[in-house]
């Protein structure tokens, strides 16, 4: 019998590291050659890593959720002959148990999370009474199975002299108010049934059953897998590229009328229009006179390469966060494909579906919330491409046009851009060439109608 040391492999673009996501294997299982044995997360995708060799599993480098360096071993088998390892070398350490919660580092349970139904606060009411019975006069503590008083969820005020009946006080006890916060009628500010019942009305008895409760939990959560790559991209960018925005609105009635007859025209196979594939064409079309916004540029190297295919990355939210798939030659696309080839990547990324190729290799990216919509974003590079596009919300809006109010179908851009490569003024030609196009949809889609600014 011999070992056999797998370590991580190169899994291609300049990938140093690479985060063992899950494990398919444990210490002591048997597995045949090609059999998977990790997830392994770079920061394009989940590559499924597989065994070289038959043989039992001896030892796992660590446990799930750690990164490691690219040429460290992954793995160890026990294997018929001689193996790979030399001899004497020491196996690689296993992936560590999850200790036992001890009393200092348990996690609070879900009552403590909830504020402590346990704890209760005793409180006290101060206040002189003109009428009888000294021993309403008297501070008296909240019963500790009795609902929270008022006073312990609100900001801290200075106590004034309640001047009540002793039935009055008796009843705000029983719902847990504090007598000092209702506003009295009567002489000197006096506090009768109508008072209390008034407060009662407006807010104390729907403070007294809401059961609210201080809260003191609190609970600790990993930062990995796709989430530790987002923040560590998201991190970079903003680190590293000095980041302009710029928002225009844009007026889309036009749009939407011929967006509308198109779906009600199209075939079985033709799949649904959204807004962005006709704003994908109309970014295509009008992309190559601002070459430095469809590029990417190598801050190490500091190269700018500018792009003439256009392969636009379509910011994806998915359950476990953010991908960007690639709609690629999108220069190349009629409308239905554009559609087409959104659609499938979008899925694709959504159920986990996606090759690493499939999120790799954008030149520029959009991003939009759908439905969430918002006025304006200020979107967040995705390097090292040079410019983002951010779609915001369609609302119809009143507009003044030609001294008339007419309601239209408006909606703002807003583009995010590096300022190292690409200036102000051209972002800003961008955007406005872009909105000409929208605004006028049909010149969209004639190859021999000028672009917004060519003559």
């Amino acid at each position: 019998m011999g070992t056999f040391s797998f370590k991580l492999p190169d899994l291609g673009e300049g990938i140093v590291e690479s985060e063992i996501s899950k494990w398919h294997v444990a210490v002591g299982d048997t597995v045949r050659e090609d059999q998977p044995v990790a997830d392994v997360m770079t920061d394009k995708a989940v590559v499924e890593v597989t065994a070289p060799v038959d043989g039992v599993v001896t030892a796992l480098a660590c446990a799930a959720g750690e990164v490691l360096p690219v040429g460290r071993e992954l793995i160890r088998f026990e294997v018929e002959g001689k193996g790979n390892a030399p001899a004497g070398q020491p196996a690689a350490e296993p992936a560590p148990a999850s200790p036992p919660a001890s009393a200092e580092t348990a996690a609070p349970d879900r009552g403590d999370e909830r504020g402590g139904r346990d704890q209760h606060v005793a409180e006290t009411e101060t206040g002189t009474d003109t009428d009888t019975d000294t021993d309403d006069n008297v501070a008296s503590a909240q019963p500790a199975s009795g609902p929270p008083r008022m006073d312990t969820m609100t900001p801290a005020l200075p106590h004034r002299t309640v001047l009540t009946s002793p039935s009055v006080r008796q009843r705000a006890r029983e719902q847990g108010i504090d007598l000092s916060l209702v506003p009295g009628s009567g002489r000197e500010g006096r506090i009768d049934n109508r008072d209390l019942e008034a407060f009662l009305e407006a807010m104390g008895r729907l403070t007294a059953t809401d059961q609210r409760h201080p809260r003191s939990g609190s609970r600790e959560t990993p930062i990995t897998g796709l989430r530790r790559i987002i923040a560590r991209k998201m991190a970079a960018a903003k680190r590293t590229i000095p980041h302009y925005s710029y928002i225009e609105e844009i007026d889309l009635t036009q749009l939407e009328e011929l967006r509308s007859q198109l779906n009600n025209s199209r075939t079985g196979e033709q799949p649904k229009l959204t807004l962005l594939p006709l704003i994908m064409l109309a970014l295509a079309r009008v992309l190559p006179d601002f070459p430095q916004c469809n590029a990417q540029f190598n801050s190490e190297t500091e190269v700018l390469t500018e792009h003439e295919a256009i392969h636009m990355g379509i910011a994806t939210m998915t359950k476990n966060g953010l991908l960007v798939p690639v709609v690629r030659h999108v220069e190349a696309l009629d409308l239905w494909q554009a559609a087409g080839e959104l659609a499938r990547q979008t899925a694709a990324a959504r159920e986990q579906r996606s090759a690493a190729a499939d999120l790799q290799g954008s030149t520029i990216t959009i991003t939009s919330l759908g439905a969430i919509g918002g006025i304006a974003t200020t979107p967040v590079i995705n390097a090292p491409e040079t410019t983002i596009l951010g779609i915001n919300k369609l609302q119809q809006r009143p507009m003044v046009r030609q001294g008339n109010i007419e309601v239209r179908s408006m909606m703002n851009l807003s583009a995010s851009f590096d300022h190292r490569v690409v200036d102000g003024y051209d972002g800003a030609q961008l955007i406005q060439a872009l909105k000409q196009l929208l605004e006028q949809p049909a010149a969209i889609f004639v190859p021999s109608f000028p672009r917004p600014g060519q003559t």
